[in-house]
């Protein structure tokens, strides 16, 4: 019975993962689409950022989007040249 038990956890920290990891390539697949597009398509998409920054030496604007799910802080930021293009993203526990 002990067994059978670890072998059904096994089982469901499987599934469980395999989720995780498709979700994941899709938020890849869909952010990898918002590159060399306009800024104004990432606002269409995005909608409004929590926050815009500025690097120092930098031209470019990051455009920060939070949110959280299961209690899990999700991170993008989106990196925006002179041009209006998106040039660069990076995204932090979002699935």
């Amino acid at each position: 019975m002990k067994k059978f038990l670890l072998f059904l956890l096994l089982i469901s920290c499987t599934t469980v993962s395999e989720k995780i990891d498709e979700n994941v390539k899709k938020e890849e697949e869909k952010l990898n689409n918002l590159l060399n597009q306009t800024e104004e398509t990432l606002k269409i998409e995005m909608g409004k950022p929590d926050k815009v920054n500025f690097k120092k030496g930098s031209k470019n604007r990051f455009y920060i989007y939070e949110n959280k799910k299961f209690k899990i802080k999700c991170e993008r930021i989106f990196e925006i040249n002179p041009r209006n293009t998106v040039v660069g993203y990076t995204s932090k526990n979002c699935f």
